[in-house]
């Protein structure tokens, strides 16, 4: 008996789930069959009316981030998102020239116990679908991105339908450089140490010497972060902004892997903690989206690439 209404449960939770896309979705796009270069960071805050959908996308490509408010619907009896009108960069733009393709985003909702997942694509309007090949991605559900009141807050404060800001070197050097240095601060080590350390990502690199620059991933709302890399603080209180607090880190090769570590302060005005970090070793740059909050801490694995791979 009891495992019937344990299975009645988890039907009744995932039809219920089914039925709305309410949350956090993030995740990688890339477009129709070319290689994972043209790679975009997609993250959605979604929030449902009945079938009408209101949402904030906001859109990483190369060295570009915008914002932009989005509306559509849901078809809960498909299980399909649409949303609306979208600028999305030309996949061919450069840090120069950029261009944009007017776009409609389709998606499929999927839900398992194990998690949520949109899959779909951006496909071109009008003229546009002749000369903007299609966009596909896969969206994640974050359950760990607080609840309905924080996503309405963030629809209710978004300042701006659309956005457009390239990091530079300049944005490096106004903000912040962080010198790798072990610093003390007992109370952070302390609570750093009672957080659940979580592998968000893993990355291999060519040198033994990294670049990491950290930005809030998003719209700016007062997140404040400190930095680990191997369980050592490396800097305190750091307040996350569209400006670059940058970091040259030397990595230890008696170590297997490296790992630096994302502790969030707070969780700013829009849970939970949110960076996107990106990692140069001087050949590649990495894009890694780090998510923290007051219980777990977001963490992102390096490791130097082993000598027989490096000379192929």
């Amino acid at each position: 008996m009891k495992k019937v209404l344990l299975l009645l449960a988890v039907v009744t939770t995932l039809n219920v789930s089914a039925q709305n896309v309410v949350g956090y979705w993030y995740g990688t796009a890339n477009v129709a069959g070319m290689s994972s270069t043209n790679n975009y960071m997609i993250e959605l805050i979604v929030t449902q009316k009945q079938s009408a959908v209101q949402a904030i996308m906001n859109c990483y490509f190369k060295n570009t981030f915008r914002s932009i408010k989005l509306n559509g619907n849901y078809n809960n009896i498909k299980r399909e998102l649409t949303l609306l009108d979208i600028p999305m960069p030309y996949f061919a733009s450069t840090d120069k020239v950029q261009v944009d393709c007017q776009m409609e985003f389709t998606a499929s909702h999927r839900v398992a116990k194990a998690g949520s997942n949109l899959t779909g694509r951006f496909t071109g309007l009008g003229d546009y679908k002749y000369t903007c090949p299609d966009i596909v991605f896969d969206l994640k559900l974050n359950n760990e991105a607080g609840n309905q009141d924080s996503i309405l807050l963030a629809l209710k404060n978004f300042k701006e339908t659309y956005q457009l800001w390239t990091p530079s070197a300049t944005d490096t050097i106004v903000q912040a450089t962080v010198i790798q240095r072990k610093i003390e601060n007992p109370v952070i080590k302390r609570e750093f140490a009672e957080r659940e350390n979580v592998i968000q990502k893993v990355i291999e690199v060519d040198s033994d010497s990294i670049t990491i620059d950290l930005y809030d991933n998003g719209e700016v709302d007062g997140d404040s972060v400190s930095v680990f890399f191997n369980g050592e603080l490396l800097g305190a209180n750091l307040m996350l902004s569209t400006r670059s607090i940058r970091m040259n880190i030397k990595l230890d090769t008696t170590r297997e892997f490296n790992e630096l570590s994302m502790f969030a302060n707070n969780l700013g005005a829009i849970p939970p903690n949110t960076a996107l970090m990106l990692v140069s070793d001087g050949k590649t740059r990495y894009e890694v989206r780090l998510s923290s909050n007051l219980e777990k801490t977001g963490a992102v694995r390096i490791r130097r690439k082993k000598a027989a791979s490096l000379s192929r």
